[in-house]
């Protein structure tokens, strides 16, 4: 039975990865921070199935320490501050956990247990001021957020320990994905619930910064897939995981808005402080290397993505309230 361990468990992607390990038969370990308020939301359903531990990122003796005690077989790195407007107000620790993490728990694998298979979670948002379109791996960097530019210093520093002393290392550069698991403060899922809410009553207005912002929008499901193969491949290497699509966030409204019989423009409001400092605007991947070499393609649409997102926060909100 292989084993893996996940940091970042709890969150989004975790929670579908641990899913799909599972399935394929893995012991399946998950670490998370000691804090006074631990939410498991998203794993309850599995917790029977997975083992969690107490570890940190900014602490690499807990890190070899797991390591040690679990003897993964594969390590899947998702923790990370992840939200990119948190960046700007809290950029300092977005740099220890999302960068200098990355290289704490590289550091302890190469003296822990250099055998073991690392997973790197990068970003679209490396791409920022993007350079040519749409991205691949060739594509230059411009991040344009403390968030961004702490994935590349991530990416590159994945990149240094595979090339430096011989880890079996990955990164997937991972374009927007979404889900019904996806955190209330993401774009789409504050759409998904506002038209929730305001179609049960509950709010009258969503307000929303740059409705002309376009992003390349998958199912979170899909890409914890593509994580998975990466792991498999006898070379390591580095694929853009995306749609090779692109909607705006205006799209996103329509088609969510009128998935709950509602007009969007009767509800949207543009209020400008919830438009970045320094915006992304056009991010639109080309995942041809990772359907080449690992035969990977995205199963959901944008459409039926975002209309799972509302039929689940309907759901959800009509069973609590």
């Amino acid at each position: 039975m292989k084993r893996a361990l996940i940091t970042g468990i709890t969150g989004q992607d975790g929670s579908y990865l641990a899913e799909l390990l599972l399935s394929k038969g893995y012991a399946v370990h998950g670490m998370v921070r000691r804090s006074s308020s631990e939410n498991f939301e998203r794993i309850d359903h599995l917790r029977e199935r997975i083992q969690l531990h107490h570890g940190d990122l900014l602490d690499q003796y807990s890190l070899a320490s797991l390591l040690r005690e679990i003897r993964p077989d594969e390590v899947y790195n998702l923790a990370a501050q992840s939200f990119v407007p948190t960046s700007w107000s809290q950029p300092v620790l977005t740099g220890e956990f999302t960068a200098l993490g990355v290289t704490k728990m590289l550091e302890a694998i190469r003296h822990t247990l250099p055998e073991t298979r690392f997973y790197q979670a990068s970003s679209s948002e490396m791409f920022g001021k993007v350079r040519e379109t749409p991205q691949t791996e060739e594509t230059p960097f411009y991040p344009r957020s403390p968030y961004g530019v702490a994935k590349v210093y991530g990416h590159y520093i994945t990149v240094n320990y595979r090339e430096s002393f011989g880890l079996h290392a990955v990164s997937g550069i991972l374009f927007n994905h979404e889900s019904p698991r996806r955190g209330l403060e993401f774009v789409t899922r504050k759409i998904t619930d506002g038209v929730a809410r305001i179609k049960l009553g509950l709010q009258k207005k969503l307000a929303m910064g740059n409705l002309e912002a376009r992003r390349d929008w998958g199912f979170a499901g899909d890409y914890v897939r593509a994580m998975w193969l990466m792991m498999q491949q006898a070379t390591p290497d580095d694929y853009v995981i995306a749609t090779n699509e692109t909607h705006s966030v205006q799209d996103l409204c329509e088609i969510a808005f009128a998935r709950a019989e509602l007009d969007w423009q009767e509800h949207v409001v543009v209020d400008p402080k919830f438009v970045r400092p320094a915006e992304v605007d056009h991010l639109i991947g080309n995942p041809a290397k990772a359907k080449a070499k690992l035969g990977w393609e995205p199963t959901v649409d944008f459409r039926h993505l975002v209309e799972m997102m509302v039929d689940a926060d309907l759901e959800r909100l009509r069973r609590s309230h």
